[in-house]
């Protein structure tokens, strides 16, 4: 029951606004969902497509072959390559009751769902105790409206929390399609236990009170779900469309503005605000026992995804969408799933499927661009940006995306028109909402040497950037800051800064090696051997660092230290350009300094060291560690 523009929003607000992905809020303690699934998942497996897979692997010539080309494939969160090689298994060793275990798993998380539940059936005939495969096959029942044999699946599901919950959920949504209203709530009012089981018992209640047409009871426990969690999409949602079908619009306003305030910007607000404005209905949240079966398993599947248990919330989602096809929420959130797990294409055949009517299609077609940025498509990635930009020439988060490309293209003059074009736009809305977008654009002005342009903006920011995400407005100082440094400017207001973001972000080994390269650039040689040592305890594999505190070394007097540290640096494969200053310095050391070194009191006169790192944030990652000033 939970969802945003990205995935669930059932977390605090993120720290770090990531641009243009909305960030998220209310993080709930939730049961390790895992439970249901542990017994039964073997074979460790990222999802792929929700249609029947074309088998695109050579099979092995041996059952042993193919068990072991399977295994690693899951292993490797290949679930394409893993299902389709234990299909061949099975076939060489049908009765391998573990076998077919882990190939029912495999297609299961992979989304090949007829295959997945014609596994389940041979596994319950063998073993009835099976609770994965019974819930599977339950699911499949209440979508062909066999409700009382999908009642008989789910009391054999198995037994513990996550297993109640299910169980207990998807069994009253069985009920309610028998249009069976008083047995539908009854079982749900069963559901006790965890504290967090009466917001789960109230929402569900008040769907299915509504379905069956008890509106009553539905205001009843909606209100409760409402009152108990304001921080929920889902539920702020549902109560809100029950309120504006009831006709009492203003309370529905009031409902999604409050939640506007927390969770800025989220599309399926903005959308649901727009339509009641303008005296359109909205529909009801859940039509049918089919889709609230598969609202509980999203919920489950979003609840997972926002705990780190992925694979058992792929399972929950894969189920969610083979009731709800539709299920915009559930989509968008196993996409997310698979390109945290970096299988970007698969993530962006998930963008793909969000309907176009949908409010988050936009937020689907911003990651697309970006996914195909990161797969080293840029020219695609621009194109696809620019077509949405076209169909949508007044949607700031599109128009950012397409900046952030074009600066990750190192395009730089061009993106920060773009991002001109995406601040033009912000008018009377918030500022702060977008101080991401004054950022960037400041970070491409920089780039695209417009110092005054630049400076301008990162102020900008750092004064729109909300004081409830110290870690990024840390990475806002931290770009001005060093950027004041590096041009001999504003030293001691800089040194300031830098130590604000240390204090910040006190882990960050990004922020404070540029604290330390600042020290390193005035000459304190000691006090930048000790905070790039820092640096390096917190971030040992950045070349970057390893190369600055080689610097610091040589110039503090340690030069075999010093060497040692180019080498590392030169050993963790930096940039092209990095790579031959550090050959030089292997080669010779760093050149004699010509006049005594600058302190803080004195800093140094003339053109800037053109060894100065120069780093820009990330085209899809927020203001954050790759946001730093980079280089060498």
């Amino acid at each position: 029951m939970n969802g945003n523009a990205k995935t669930s929003e059932t977390s605090k607000t993120s720290e770090t606004s990531k641009t243009p992905r909305t960030s998220r809020v209310g993080r709930r303690a939730f049961p390790a969902f895992a439970l249901l699934l542990a017994a039964a998942l073997p074979v460790q497996a990222a999802p792929s497509r929700e249609s029947a897979p074309v088998n695109e692997y050579e099979p092995a010539e041996s059952l042993e072959g193919n068990f072991l080309a399977a295994y690693i494939a899951g292993a490797s969160k290949d679930t394409a390559a893993a299902a389709s090689f234990y299909r061949e298994a099975v076939k060489a060793d049908p009765r391998n009751a573990e076998l077919l275990e882990r190939a029912f798993v495999s297609l299961l998380a992979d989304g090949s769902l007829p295959d997945a539940f014609r596994a389940a059936e041979r596994l319950t005939s063998r073993d009835g105790s099976n609770g994965l495969a019974q819930l599977a096959l339950g699911v499949r029942q209440i979508k062909a409206g066999q409700f009382a044999q999908a009642r008989q699946n789910f009391a054999r599901s198995g037994r513990g929390a996550a297993a109640d919950l299910t169980g207990t959920l998807l069994t009253a949504w069985a009920f309610a399609g028998a249009n069976d209203g008083k047995r539908a709530l009854d079982t749900v009012n069963k559901l006790k236990g965890e504290r967090y089981y009466n917001t789960f018992r109230d929402f569900h209640a008040g769907l299915i009170a509504s379905l069956v047409g008890d509106q009553a009871e539905a205001e009843r426990r909606l209100k409760a779900a409402y009152d108990a969690d304001r921080n929920t999409l889902r539920i702020v949602d549902a109560y809100a469309r029950f309120e504006a079908q009831a006709g009492r619009t203003d309370l529905a306003i009031q409902a999604y503005t409050e939640f506007d305030k927390l969770l800025p910007r989220h599309p399926i607000v903005r959308d649901a605000l727009t339509k009641l404005k303008e005296g359109k209905p909205l529909a009801r949240l859940v039509n049918s026992a089919q889709e609230g079966a598969g609202e509980v398993l999203y919920g489950l599947g979003a609840a997972g995804s926002t705990q780190g248990d992925e694979l058992p919330a792929i399972v929950y989602l894969r189920l969610a969408l083979y009731l709800a096809p539709e299920h915009a929420l559930a989509r968008l959130t196993l996409a997310d799933i698979l390109d945290r797990m970096k299988q970007t294409d698969r993530a962006n055949e998930a963008y793909a499927q969000i309907p176009t009517a949908s409010p988050l299609r936009l937020n689907a077609d911003v990651q697309i661009g970006l996914n195909l940025e990161q797969m080293g498509k840029g020219d695609e990635a621009i194109a696809h940006l620019d077509a949405a930009m076209k169909a949508h020439p007044d949607d700031i988060d599109i128009i950012s995306a397409l900046g952030n490309v074009q600066r990750s293209r190192k395009k730089y003059e061009e993106a920060a028109e773009t991002y001109s074009r995406a601040i033009a736009l912000i008018g009377d809305r918030p500022a702060s909402n977008y101080w991401t977008t004054f950022y960037f654009r400041g970070t491409a002005y920089e780039r695209a040497k417009q110092w005054p342009k630049a400076e301008a903006d990162l102020k900008k920011a750092l004064e729109l950037v909300p004081a409830s995400q110290p870690g990024a407005r840390a990475q806002v100082l931290n770009y001005l800051a060093y950027s004041w440094v590096d041009q001999n400017m504003n030293i001691d207001e800089a040194f300031t800064m830098l130590k604000q973001a240390v204090d910040a972000a006190p882990r960050d080994g990004m922020i404070i090696d540029s604290l330390g390269w600042a020290y390193f650039r005035l000459g304190r040689w000691d006090d930048a051997v000790r905070e790039l040592e820092k640096a390096i305890e917190l971030k040992p594999g950045d070349p970057t660092i390893n190369d600055h505190l080689g610097d610091a070394y040589w110039r503090a007097g340690r030069r075999l230290e010093g060497k040692f540290q180019w080498q590392h640096a030169k050993d963790l494969n930096p940039e092209p350009e990095d790579l031959e200053k550090i050959n030089a310095k292997l080669k010779d050391g760093l050149p004699e300094l010509d006049k005594p070194a600058a302190t803080a009191e004195n800093p140094p006169e003339g053109k800037a060291n053109p060894e100065l790192p120069k780093g820009a944030p990330a085209p899809n990652e927020p203001p954050g560690a790759a946001d730093k000033k980079s280089g060498g």
